[in-house]
């Protein structure tokens, strides 16, 4: 993965929530890169961060602290659980 594609991407859906205020703004860039970017994707991410991320937007760095890393499994409460696995229904995580 490319690390400036990384960087942009990132960076841009930070520009996209950075009018929402900043705790708002941490929690939906989170959210986002949760539902929306695959493990890989994330893995990067945090690869790119322990480097020191100095690229990143200040809230893209805030919103890591929210975001999964690749391989482990979080359930929003608004999301539809499966009743034996206790994953939610619709897990794709690796």
């Amino acid at each position: 993965m490319d690390v400036r594609e990384t960087v942009r991407m990132a960076n841009q859906i930070a520009g996209f929530f950075k009018g929402y205020g900043h705790d708002e703004a941490v929690k939906e860039i989170a959210d986002h890169i949760n539902r929306f970017w695959e493990p890989r994707m994330r893995k990067h991410l945090f690869e790119l961060l322990a480097k020191g991320g100095v690229d990143f937007h200040g809230l893209v760095i805030d919103a890591a602290k929210l975001v999964r890393r690749p391989g482990s499994v979080s359930v929003h409460i608004d999301e539809p659980v499966d009743q034996l696995t206790g994953l939610p229904r619709e897990a794709h995580e690796a």
